[in-house]
This record gives C-alpha cells, structure tokens and sequence, in this order.
C-alpha cells in the first residue's frame, strides 16, 4: 500500500507526519490495552499474523499503481475482527513499514500519509463495531450483514484519506481529479471484491469453531 511518492511534496508533507505519529499514538495506546487485558504473548502472537497478513496482501497479491495509489486487497476488516484492534493496528503499521524497507525504501517518506490511510479507517471502524456489535459477541456469532456493513465502511475510508491526501497535495486540478477518478473507479474491484473475501472468512470460521479462547485470535 503506498501512495505515489510526489503526491504530497514540500512543507505539506510535514501534515503527514502529524497525522502518522497520531494514528501511531492510538495503535499503540490499542496494543497496550490489548496487552494488559488479554497477555503479551496474545499481543505479539496476534501482530505477527496481522503483519504476515497485511505483508502478503501488499507484496504478494497482485497490487498495480492507479492514479495516486496502489491497487489491492488489504483485509483490514478480517484481521480487526479476527484479532482485535491493537493487534490490528500494529499488523498494518508493521506490514506497510516491512514494505518500505525492504521492498519500496522510496516510499518511506511517505509512511506517514500511508499509515494515517490505513489507520484511520480502522479505528473509524472500531467506533462502528461497537454501535452495532453487542459488547463481548464472538466473532462466529457476527451476522453476514454486519460483517458486509463494516467492510463496506472501511474500504470507503481508505478511498476518502486517498483523496484527501491527494487534493492536499496537487489541489483539484483537472489532471488530479483524472488521477484520482482513476484510482476510485479501479479501487471499486476491491470494494466489490474484499467483502466477499471477509465473508468467506467468517463462513470458514464458523464452520470450524474450534478456537475459541485461543490466543491466536479474537
């Protein structure tokens, strides 16, 4: 996951990295939280998988650049259902950072506008789960529809931070809005295509229902 290094240049960048040390801060705060109620050991057992993960997704899986970003699947819903927000949020940091150095260092500069992109949906999305989400349901009890209404809304939230950090950076310019255009309407495969990858995970898990209480997952 990267946006295009030279969509935000100059001064502007230095937005980027407020909002990144931000979105760091709550991650943190989260995997503290997670930490002190379910164990270190679920933490780090839990944010390798997510980081392994995210890692697969961003490298792995097909991810061709559109406009001012890259194209592919991220799972972002998946993995905060399966093992909890702080988990969640240093599986993305960790994954995105892993890319940076080892795959795409140019991109490094960018890391701060690339994980606010990826964080913010994600903590927009724990506020969501616990307005229609029962405190303390299992993940296999999630209804279909609920699990689809979450996806849909943190997909949703990686194209807005797309945009904005794009209309930041170049203004809305008829090339910029092409650029854009271009990214949102090739994102729409994912929008279509990841929810049904996040059904099929929760189908899969309860068929199997065998993990509960682990420290693997949620």
């Amino acid at each position: 996951m990267h946006i295009e290094p030279g969509v935000v240049q100059g001064a502007k960048i230095y937005l980027s990295y407020a909002t990144g040390a931000a979105a760091l801060g709550l991650a943190v705060k989260a995997a503290t939280r997670h930490g002190q109620t379910h164990g270190v050991v679920s933490l780090a057992l839990r944010s390798l998988l997510a980081a392994l993960v995210v890692f697969v997704c961003f490298e792995v899986l097909p991810h061709p650049p559109v406009g001012v970003s890259e194209v592919h699947l991220i799972l972002g819903t998946t993995i905060y259902l399966l093992f909890g927000l702080g988990p969640a949020a240093l599986g993305l940091a960790a994954g995105l950072l892993l890319q940076g150095l080892f795959f795409a260092p140019a991109d490094l500069s960018q890391y701060g506008m690339n994980v606010t992109t990826l964080l913010a949906p994600l903590f927009a999305l724990h506020l969501l789960a616990r307005r229609i989400i029962p405190p303390h349901t299992p993940y296999v009890e999630l209804s279909y529809g609920q699990v689809l209404r979450l996806s849909a809304a943190y997909q949703g939230g990686i194209v807005v931070w797309v945009a904005f950090w794009a209309f930041y950076g170049h203004g809305f310019a008829a090339e910029n809005l092409a650029q854009v255009a271009s990214f949102g309407v090739a994102y729409l495969a994912v929008i279509l295509l990841e929810p049904l990858v996040d059904l099929a995970v929760l189908a899969a898990a309860k068929a199997l229902g065998g993990l509960r209480g682990s420290a693997w997952v949620q």
